[in-house]
């Protein structure tokens, strides 16, 4: 079989961790996938992948290699692109990964619309509440919100969110308006699991103290803990406490009036929206074109700017 056919076979059952998953990307069969990757394993004289009846995973010599094949299949497809020229129409597949909410908000109608106008393309979305290695899980790209670790990722800014205290005004009306964040340990307050710093809730200074400059920690003691940034909003909305999320995420209740904004005075500095991938300035068309529609959607959206 052709060397690069058995790479991309490779690749997609790595990234799909299974089988059939792959022979589903690749439009093959399952069979036609089992030999190809019965064949890469017998030529070059090693074992790739360790299958159970559940999962399929990359050995420790597979992992080397994939990295390996991504970067061949990679540059194979630029030069095809450079011959071809630069307004290639995108083909081939395209996996993202974003945070749940911000994926189902935000990513998702860029999705469709993507879709819609590169009928050869194909797009595994994968939203979820943790940093995604892009290069370790198979990802082309992702969307990032905060500050960016140092990293070999290219990136672009396309908007800035804010990390946020909000109740109803049911509850408000009730309990009162806290004015401080030490007003807080009288509060019933909703917290999600997610996160290493869920139950330590960050303030920026005071404002009467102008010369301090760190911002501080107050350690929580919610009443309820939801896995869920959904389910936390959902509780706030229902008039049970204070919940802390980002303004993305409760923009359409803002609007509507069923949650209201406290302690705005200290919030902490808003935090970057960025579109991440790791292929370089020549990157794929079909990276290329996503990038450019998915920016322009971000970067015309009020709730991010």
């Amino acid at each position: 079989m052709d060397q690069l056919h058995l790479m991309t076979v490779y690749i997609a059952v790595a990234e799909e961790q299974g089988f059939a998953a792959a022979a589903r990307r690749l439009t093959m069969s399952p069979p036609a996938v089992t030999r190809a990757i019965a064949a890469l394993e017998d030529k070059l004289a090693i074992k790739l992948l360790t299958r159970t009846t559940r999962h399929v995973r990359v050995t420790e010599a597979g992992a080397r290699y994939l990295d390996d094949c991504r970067k061949i299949v990679s540059a194979v497809e630029q030069a095809n692109e450079a011959a071809i020229g630069i307004n290639a129409e995108p083909k081939g597949h395209l996996s993202i990964t974003a945070p749940v909410l911000f994926g189902q908000k935000f990513v998702m109608p860029g999705i469709v619309d993507y879709l819609k106008r590169y009928p050869d393309t194909q797009v595994d979305a994968i939203f979820l509440d943790r940093v995604v290695n892009l290069l370790e899980e198979g990802f082309d790209l992702g969307i990032r919100i905060g500050q960016l670790p140092d990293s070999n990722m290219m990136a672009k800014t396309v908007g800035q969110v804010r990390l946020m205290l909000v109740a109803s005004p049911e509850y408000l009306t009730k309990t009162g308006i806290p004015q401080t964040p030490n007003d807080l340990t009288s509060h019933t307050l909703i917290a999600t699991s997610t996160g290493s710093m869920a139950h330590d809730w960050q303030f920026s200074p005071r404002p009467d103290i102008p010369h301090k400059k760190d911002k501080f920690s107050l350690r929580i003691k919610p009443r309820l803990t939801v896995t869920s940034n959904q389910g936390a909003i959902n509780a706030a909305k229902q008039g049970l406490g204070i919940a802390r999320v980002i303004s993305y995420q409760i923009a359409d209740e803002l609007a509507s009036g069923e949650l209201k904004i406290l302690l705005e005075q200290y919030e902490l500095p808003a935090m970057p929206v960025h579109i991440i991938h790791r292929e370089g300035r020549m990157a794929s068309s079909k990276v290329r074109c996503f990038i450019d529609l998915m920016a322009e959607r971000l970067r015309q959206d009020k709730s991010l700017n």
